[in-house]
């Protein structure tokens, strides 16, 4: 599983502009600048952001983008949810039928119940992390993630029995 391309810089952006939070608004330039990308992508990704209510943004000389909600109130699960979705959605089934129209295996699929799961321990797991924790650098990010509870649902996708 990997991240898309529009996910990591989305929450590169988002990030770029939570440093921000309680000064001056973030301009796109700014942005982008900070993070290696051509304005045009930056702006796109930022409106998305604005679109899912994470940012605020505002006109004029001092204007630009600010977070709409402390960066201790957004997890990076509702980051990425505005960047690109679920991990497994509900209509995942019907994407991958094979040769036939249908999945042959849309009454019982024991794989569905799995990404189910995956994806309520991943969702779990980045609820749990707010932009105000990112703010960490990687070091400091590392221990402080080491010293959080493994998330139940990852523990119980480790261990269980084997068929």
């Amino acid at each position: 599983m990997q991240l898309l391309a529009s996910e990591e810089y989305g929450l590169r952006c988002l990030l770029q502009v939570a440093r921000g939070y309680g000064r001056e608004p973030v301009t796109v330039p700014e942005v982008a600048a900070a993070e290696g990308l051509s304005l045009e992508y930056a702006a796109k990704l930022l409106r998305q952001l604005r679109l899912a209510g994470l940012v605020k943004s505002r006109r004029g000389a001092a204007g630009g983008y600010e977070l709409a909600r402390a960066p201790g109130a957004i997890s990076v699960w509702s980051a990425l949810q505005a960047l690109g979705g679920e991990f497994f959605a509900g209509d995942f089934c019907e994407c991958h039928p094979g040769a036939r129209r249908r999945c042959v295996r849309t009454g019982d699929c024991s794989l569905r119940a799995l990404w189910r799961r995956v994806q309520s321990a991943l969702r779990e797991a980045l609820e749990g992390v707010s932009l105000a924790d990112l703010a960490r650098d990687e070091q400091a990010m590392g221990a402080w993630l080491a010293t959080r509870p493994a998330t139940p649902g990852l523990i119980q996708l480790q261990g269980g029995p084997s068929a």
